[in-house]
């Protein structure tokens, strides 16, 4: 039943529909699903590829071409010297992930693309801090922190300088990056691996 004096539609009923039988109710849930396609969010894949010269350059041009952006990307041999595994992580929504994942499996030099983002994975990062400028209480407070934190080791040392190696989780390595800078302002040197992965065994990790 329309209001014919001012054109417009009576109120919403009980059942969420107004007059004009729209249901705003189902208009809402629509909204609220392309809200969550639209979330950023953290995203892990792996691929298997063709270990041959310029393969690394044609996926990073992929990425590159659209202007997807990559948080890291790190590449190795496997067990097969004609294939290599990469894993990549980026941040986006859903809907451009999916695209991404597409194009890579579209890729020719690409075997076999694997979505970590929502199993169980075991995934840390490489990291060497280099600690300038050492007195022998720099030193023995370096010596401290390290015996503090498991996968934390002394990676080389001179008369004024020491290098640290940690391999751990991207948030873990965070923060053993920020205690060292906060320790020792103005003085590290920071260079950062990125992330590798693979699948869990148990179902309890990530």
């Amino acid at each position: 039943m329309r209001d014919r004096e001012r054109g417009k539609c009576i109120a919403d009923g009980a059942d969420g529909k107004n007059a004009c039988g729209y249901d705003y109710g189902l208009l809402r849930r629509r909204v609220r699903k392309d809200d969550c396609d639209m979330e950023m969010k953290k995203r892990c894949i792996s691929l298997y590829v063709e270990n041959q010269i310029g393969v690394l350059a044609k996926i990073s041009g992929l990425f590159a071409g659209k202007s997807y952006n990559l948080d890291t990307l790190t590449v190795g041999e496997t067990e097969d010297p004609t294939v290599s595994r990469m894993t990549i992580e980026m941040t986006m929504d859903d809907v451009t992930f999916e695209q991404v994942k597409k194009q890579l499996n579209r890729n020719v030099v690409v075997i076999k693309v694997m979505d970590f983002s929502d199993i169980p994975i075991h995934k840390t990062e490489l990291v060497y801090i280099k600690i300038n400028s050492c007195t022998e209480k720099d030193k023995n407070e370096i010596f401290r922190i390290v015996n503090s934190f498991d996968h934390l080791e002394i990676a080389d040392y001179g008369k004024k300088s020491v290098i640290v190696r940690y391999v751990e989780t991207e948030g873990k390595v965070n923060d053993i990056i920020d205690l060292f800078n906060k320790t020792f302002i103005n003085r590290i040197e920071v260079v950062r691996g990125g992330s590798v992965a693979i699948e869990a065994v148990s179902t309890t990790t990530r």
